[in-house]
């Protein structure tokens, strides 16, 4: 049984893996993306940002579906949603390209989602922080080779539209190996109004206040990744800081590198310690003065590269609010609790993707080349919010194992 359990979450693992290289991909091929679409760069951030337009909404749709129908049955159709999102991305065309983006949203939030509905279901409490690190470890190494294997990639001729459609052929075949691997679960009864019953769900989950404050914080937490880094950290350290292209992708590949290890590991020391807050406090201030350092610090004092596994390694705390909203909600909203945590997160980058492309297009004044200054301007609020997000975290209640007066499992905290 515990195997069969594994088995199912690695291979939901690896589809998360899959999903982010492609979420990441397009900042190492903004010029080629620009010269296909005829778009111009802020264009191209517009473009990229709609992943998150699908990957925010279909977040609800997800864990609602997971805790009725069960993981065997809802995460190889993600998977298929994203082979066809990426097939169209590379046809050229700039409308199916946007609706391609869109489908890799909806596709892919349930790799991560229905990765920790079985973690979840299928593992003992006292690990889900080390687990749900653990996934995104995983995901974190697609977001690396998203950019530190495709950039060479695409730097050696591979033409960009090839790549896509090489990457939607392959999530073909991972979506039929997700049907045929994962176990079969029972479904609940899905018997009688159930839009009534899912809706019920979501309320009791958007109504337990700890559930806001989770996704709040997880979404402050994970900007600088999914906005800063992935979409806009090549051409940053190229054109404010001078590297070339090759150093530019394989230093903003080390903030996905530093997840790799960071995630897991402030799992570990979270179910370690038995406690949630602390862990994330600390690394949310290692983060933000990472990310000051980013912006505003000299880039030849540091070793190369130290500083991006750093801020990789301190983001990686983002995930533990994951854990927190499961243990603040009833085991049977598990998947629906996951799902409301990535859809308040995502909102916050499909919502500010467009507005830091609009802000570094007005703070650039329709120059052709982007200044250290311009990038300044545009991301300075990214320090603010790494900030509000340690104040939202002390107002958190303290759900983990080893607090004085611990939840029992499952049962909502108290306000």
């Amino acid at each position: 049984m515990r195997r069969t359990a594994a088995i199912a979450w690695l291979m939901a693992a690896v589809y998360y893996f899959y999903q982010y290289a492609l979420r990441s991909a397009p900042s190492v091929m903004m010029p080629e993306l620009a010269s296909a679409f005829g778009l111009s760069a802020m264009g191209v951030g517009s473009l990229v940002g709609l992943f998150y337009y699908g990957y925010s909404p279909f977040s609800l749709v997800a864990g609602v579906a997971l805790d009725r129908l069960g993981a065997s049955r809802v995460v190889p159709a993600g998977a298929a949603l994203v082979a066809v999102g990426a097939l169209l991305f590379g046809l050229g065309d700039p409308s199916l390209a946007a609706v391609g983006r869109f489908l890799q949203g909806a596709g892919g939030v349930f790799a991560l989602v229905g990765a920790v509905f079985i973690a979840g279901k299928s593992f003992a409490p006292s690990s889900a922080a080390t687990l749900i690190g653990a996934t995104q470890m995983f995901g974190m190494a697609g977001g690396s080779a998203g950019q530190f294997v495709v950039g060479p990639v695409i730097a050696a001729g591979v033409q960009w539209n090839q790549f896509w459609i090489g990457m939607g052929v392959a999530g073909i075949g991972l979506s039929l190996l997700l049907f045929g691997l994962l176990p079969r679960s029972e479904p609940r009864d899905v018997r009688g109004d159930w839009l009534r019953d899912a809706l019920h769900a979501l309320s009791a989950v958007f109504r337990n206040p700890q559930s806001l404050l989770c996704g709040a914080v997880a979404g402050l937490l994970f900007i600088p990744t999914t906005i800063f880094d992935m979409i806009w950290g090549v051409r940053y350290l190229q054109e404010a800081h001078g590297f070339e292209y090759g150093e530019a992708v394989i230093r903003s590949a080390t903030v996905p590198l530093g997840w790799i290890v960071g995630a897991p590991l402030m799992g570990w020391i979270s179910d370690r310690i038995g406690r949630r807050k602390p862990v994330i406090v600390g690394s949310a201030l290692a983060l933000l003065a990472c990310l000051y350092w980013i912006l505003y610090g000299p880039t030849d004092l540091l070793p190369p590269y130290v500083l991006g596994i750093a801020t990789g390694v301190a983001s990686g705390a983002a995930m533990l609010p994951y854990t927190v909203i499961k243990e603040a909600n009833a085991p049977s909203l598990s998947g629906t609790a996951t799902g409301v945590i990535n859809f308040l997160n995502f909102t916050f980058s499909a919502l500010l993707a467009p507005v830091f492309a609009s802000t570094l297009r007005n703070a650039a004044g329709g120059a052709a080349q982007l200044q250290h200054e311009h990038f300044q301007t545009t991301f300075q609020p990214l320090l603010w919010g790494v900030a509000l997000a340690i104040v939202l975290t002390v107002v958190l209640k303290e759900t983990g194992p080893g607090a004085r007066s611990p939840l029992p499992i499952g049962a909502p905290a108290k306000s």
